[in-house]
């Protein structure tokens, strides 16, 4: 039998969160992982893999005309299933709820090869939004063999949709064995924007990122004009924007804050640089889930841009807080937490709901087990009064 695990990324968030996990299988030693490229987004992928000294073993070619869902979806397919009828892996891993998640998972199952499931079981309950996010994570579950759920709550959202609870476990998401592992190294900005910024500054630093595509437009310059209130009313703060690469949205950024002092707006920035910058903040504002993730486990609050999250454990935990993008909300939370510090501190004192830097170590074991090469790890330790029976304890 093949001991080949194709981890399948085809976007930045991908590759991050798959390379923890393939340092893991190399170190276990029970599966041989192969990093497959997809072809979505192939320079951001080779990009975020270098910051964790790893390279794609594959990468597949996808030629893109019209830049449609459709035809992005049908070519990573084809050449998923022509890879895989000639080098026929094991099992296939993918994360998430991207087209790379969905290609990935689709192209497996029709092959008959068992499909993991990375950061399963994620809900927002409205298939508008993140669209199409929602509906790939759900679609994956349906044809996924192994459900890894990064909390309690996303395994729980598994069971009500009658997935098995022996193939349900929670592993922690490993997006946070990632960043600690990139910040722990305190790495030197890449970035010469940031590390001029950050060069002789003893400003606070206040992190934003807007890149959901249901942020453009309106939402994203209600979103500019609370950074610029911000900016007029605390005088010992400073702001870096890494814009997303879209022109049209560079262009919108850099006309609502080209001039303003103390902040800096940047092309998207390697994952080292974005790691040490959120573990150094003292407030994000973001409408991106992996920040949603990470930032628990540096003590750093997140206001979240957007009117309903999937990372609902951080509302939970009180460590984020929905506040969209409406300017007064955004200048109004924001500021409580710049005027006081303990407010500020109280809101991630509970630790990080999403993992204990260990989950890449769950998910290659767990792998290995589905395989019948090991058995299944235990669970990501949670409160007593979650999900602790079959798999998932």
């Amino acid at each position: 039998m093949s001991r080949e695990v194709h981890l399948v990324g085809g976007t930045r968030p991908e590759a991050v969160k798959l390379a923890p996990v393939a340092l893991a299988m190399r170190e276990a030693g029970l599966l041989t992982p192969i990093l497959l490229a997809s072809g979505q987004h192939p320079t951001m992928v080779t990009q975020a893999l270098a910051a964790f000294d790893l390279a794609p073993d594959i990468t597949l070619q996808v030629e893109r005309e019209t830049g449609s869902q459709a035809e992005l979806l049908t070519a990573m397919i084809r050449e998923l299933d022509e890879l895989w009828s000639v080098r026929t892996p094991a099992a296939v891993i993918v994360q998430g709820d991207t087209t790379t998640s969905l290609a990935g998972a689709l192209a497996a199952f029709w092959r008959r090869i068992p499909v993991v499931h990375l950061e399963a079981g994620l809900r927002s309950g409205d298939l508008e939004s993140p669209f199409p996010e929602e509906g790939n994570r759900r679609l994956v579950a349906q044809v996924a063999a192994l459900h890894l759920a990064p909390t309690p709550l996303a395994a729980m959202n598994l069971l009500d949709e009658k997935i098995p609870v022996t193939d349900v476990l929670i592993t922690g998401n490993t997006v946070v064995d990632a960043t600690l592992a990139v910040a722990g190294r305190k790495l030197p900005f890449e970035n010469t924007a940031v590390a001029a910024a950050r060069a002789n500054s003893t400003n606070r630093l206040v992190l934003v990122t807007a890149h959901r595509r249901e942020s453009w437009g309106e939402p994203l310059d209600r979103i500019l004009s609370a950074v610029k209130e911000l900016i007029a009313r605390y005088d010992d703060i400073d702001v870096i924007l890494p814009s997303h690469p879209n022109p049209a949205v560079r262009e919108q950024v850099d006309a609502a804050l080209a001039g303003v002092e103390r902040v800096t707006v940047t092309d998207p920035l390697p994952y080292p640089d974005l790691s040490r910058l959120l573990s150094e903040a003292y407030l994000v504002l973001t409408d991106s889930g992996g920040i949603q993730e990470e930032a628990p486990s540096f003590g750093v609050p997140a206001l979240v841009l957007r009117d309903v999250t999937e990372r609902v454990e951080s509302l939970h935990a009180g460590c984020a807080k929905l506040v969209g993008s409406d300017p007064a909300l955004i200048v109004s939370e924001a500021s409580l937490l710049l005027d006081s510090r303990s407010r500020r501190d109280s809101m991630t004192a509970g630790g990080n709901p999403y993992g204990d830097g260990l989950a890449a170590q769950r998910t290659a074991q767990a792998t290995a087990a589905l395989l019948g090469l090991a058995s299944f790890p235990d669970a990501m330790p949670v409160a007593p009064s979650a999900l602790t029976s079959g798999a998932v304890a």
